[in-house]
């Protein structure tokens, strides 16, 4: 009796533990006043364009143009979110470029986890390569989990990492980056053809299961994009040219939940 008295109280203990880490939402029935989880809380994130006006926004995963061929999971409105620290610091690197002739154009934001998991499921199914001729034309589907084009968890979750390009304002184009957007392979890598920490345009293409290959003007290009996300306190993903996460970022361990949708004012 004694031991399943300890036994009790130390289940009780922890219950009580977890449920002073998670939100009341997550312990109680969930009535209609119980607090928000913490995932689905979207009070400390903002709508791109409210933040950067200039921005343009062409969000991949609303439409069907995209490596799955399908509107994403979560993906309720052609709109972007980031937190707001994100987004103040994405504006600098707007203001920054804008003199330039350049606008921001956006692909990705804010990714919810649902999203994520539609990736996933979509990975697992080998036989669905609808898109394969435009994303990963050289690679089997097979690969992408252990080649980590996709993952369980995304950057993106946590609100602060934006996929992105440049708009010419002067030819009212994309700048040319050499490669789409979503490219799976080593033509999408900011070292591919040059070395992007000195600038450097090499013409090394032998990454390239294919001998593709991209011009000077072209590395150069992405080095714009890259040189002003960096200068703004961004860091880069080293497989992918038009990804960037706030170095600062403020939610690094949660992975946010609630859709991507117009947030209330």
């Amino acid at each position: 009796m004694v031991m399943f008295n300890k036994k009790y109280l130390w289940i009780v203990a922890m219950v009580v533990a977890i449920c002073g880490i998670v939100t009341v939402n997550t312990c109680c029935s969930g009535d209609d006043d119980a607090a928000v989880s913490a995932t689905e809380d979207s009070s400390q994130f903002v709508t791109l364009t409210d933040a950067v006006p200039d921005a343009i926004l062409e969000i991949r995963y609303f439409g069907t143009y995209n490596f799955v061929g399908k509107r994403i999971d979560g993906y309720l409105q052609p709109t972007a979110l980031l937190t707001k620290r994100a987004a103040d610091s994405l504006r600098a690197v707007s203001d920054d470029l804008k003199p330039h002739g350049y606008r921001l154009k956006i692909y990705d934001a804010y990714r919810p986890q649902m999203g994520v998991d539609h990736f996933v499921r979509w990975a697992a199914d080998i036989p669905d390569t609808l898109m394969k001729q435009y994303f990963y034309p050289d690679l089997d589907k097979s690969v992408l989990f252990d080649q980590e084009y996709i993952m369980a968890k995304s950057g993106h979750t946590r609100g602060s990492t934006v996929d992105l390009t440049l708009f010419d304002m002067a030819t009212e184009k994309e700048l040319d980056m050499g490669g789409t957007f979503d490219w799976f392979g080593p033509e999408s890598h900011p070292d591919f053809c040059g070395n992007p920490e000195t600038l450097e345009y090499t013409g090394d293409n032998s990454k390239s299961p294919r001998g593709r290959s991209i011009t000077s003007v072209q590395f150069y290009n992405r080095m714009v994009l890259r040189q002003a996300m960096l200068r703004h306190g961004f860091k880069a993903l080293d497989s992918e040219w038009w990804h960037f996460t706030l170095k600062d970022e403020p939610f690094p361990d949660t992975y946010f939940t609630f859709p991507v949708k117009q947030l209330g004012k």
